[in-house]
């Protein structure tokens, strides 16, 4: 009779060849179609002669020129460089150009690697190192303003909108992700699809000044806006960082205030329309109108991020890594566009809505199934001094220092922006 130590033995022996049977052989390091990829993959057939050679090309491939395309990789060098550990390393600059591609075109990761001669799983370790380094690399970009950059925000609200003493635009976004293991349904939002909340606020310029991604996709926007740390920060009056200040050309007073829509409650500093459309005053319909030209900056940031990378218009795998990616690409291209010529820019004239006209990104994200309202829930009721800050800024509307030449027209026409 076999002893229990010989019985263990027997046992663990079985299941080691049992493993060894089951156990997938690797037939070769490399894919055969993937070995002349340093002769002829899409990097070195196409991406290193477009540089020299097509200029407008390069921008369209890369949302960039070449000179740009430089200076990011600069920035993400320190994080994705690492040592060779095979006989055709993939550099960074192949690492950032196939990163780039795959987040401008949305492409899937498997048509990405058969163009660039890569494996699916190489391609698919790469696009999340490269998304790290992006974030990493443009954290400057992306940083909420500090100091005299509240000044400068404040200043291109009222040169650029006409609404005076605004420091930001606010709203969110369900960004839609393949449902993540274990979950339950705190992803599963309202509309019956896994997601999760995309809040930002932005400045004048359609960049990107706060960005949350971490929160349910179940939840509102004034929910996940409240327990964020700046929604938190502003909700407890601590934000913005600047003193009242007086409107331009009187000495009345205001706190500098964000806008946002409905969904979030009307604050001392967050201004939201005026409720309802029919029994609305002739003024607050001005102040709607009024309004809606400084909030339509954020609905319009996110238009262009999804019309530039393409990668926001479905849903993704590293859904988080992936969008904080394209939000940092975003910011600093945004902020380079005054230096380049109108066909080189990252927002060209038209690519915006602007005072009724539909800007080219709704043609270019039309049928995405990506970047949707979210539920337009109310989460705290207004107070009497946010509603006398409104107050003041509808009286302001109908001053000559504050009047708009064409307010009225768009009032009696109805052009008033979906607030």
């Amino acid at each position: 009779m076999a002893s229990i130590e010989e019985v263990v033995l027997l046992y663990l022996l079985r299941r080691h060849n049992k493993n060894n049977r089951n156990r997938r052989t690797r037939r070769w390091g490399v894919r055969p179609l993937n070995t002349t990829r340093i002769q002829d993959g899409e990097f070195v057939s196409l991406v290193l002669p477009m540089r020299q050679l097509d200029e407008e090309k390069h921008f369209e491939y890369f949302r960039m020129t070449a000179e740009t395309f430089d200076h990011l990789l600069d920035r993400v060098v320190p994080f994705i460089q690492h040592p060779a550990c095979h006989r055709a390393p993939v550099s960074a600059t192949e690492r950032l150009s196939a990163t780039l591609r795959y987040l401008s075109t949305g492409m899937s990761q498997t048509a990405l690697a058969a163009s660039y001669k890569l494996g699916t799983a190489t391609v698919s370790k790469i696009i999340k190192e490269v998304c790290l380094a992006l974030w990493a690399g443009l954290e400057e970009e992306v940083k909420c303003p500090e100091g005299a950059q509240w000044e400068a925000i404040r200043d291109g609200f009222w040169e650029k909108w006409n609404y005076p003493n605004c420091v930001g635009a606010i709203d969110g976004k369900h960004v839609r992700i393949k449902a993540p293991a274990n979950s339950g349904s705190s992803f599963f939002n309202y509309k019956g699809y896994f997601s999760f909340v995309l809040m930002a606020a932005c400045d004048a310029q359609y960049r990107f000044t706060f960005v949350d991604v971490r929160a349910f996709g179940k939840e509102s926007d004034a929910g996940v806006f409240s327990q964020s740390k700046f929604g938190a920060e502003l909700l407890q009056g601590r934000l913005p960082p600047l003193p009242c200040a007086t409107l331009p050309g009187t000495e009345v007073l205001t706190p500098h205030v964000f806008v946002a829509d409905e969904a979030f409650p009307q604050k001392i500093n967050l201004m939201r329309p005026y409720p309802g459309s029919q029994q609305l005053s002739h003024d607050q319909k001005v102040y709607n109108y009024r309004h809606s030209r400084a909030r339509q900056i954020i609905e319009n940031s996110f238009g262009i991020l999804a019309a530039r990378w393409r990668i926001m218009g479905k849903a993704m795998d590293t859904a988080e890594v992936v969008t904080k990616a394209c939000i940092a690409l975003h910011n600093f291209l945004a902020k380079g566009d005054q230096d380049l010529l109108e066909e080189n820019r990252y927002i060209p004239p038209g690519m915006a809505d602007r005072d009724g006209a539909p800007g080219e990104w709704r043609r270019i994200v039309e049928g995405d199934t990506n970047l949707t309202r979210t539920r337009r829930i109310t989460a705290a009721r207004a107070t009497q001094d946010g509603m006398a800050v409104r107050e003041i800024f509808k009286e302001y509307f109908q001053t000559d220092e504050g009047r708009l030449e064409w307010q009225n027209q768009h009032v009696r026409r109805g052009t008033l922006h979906n607030v």
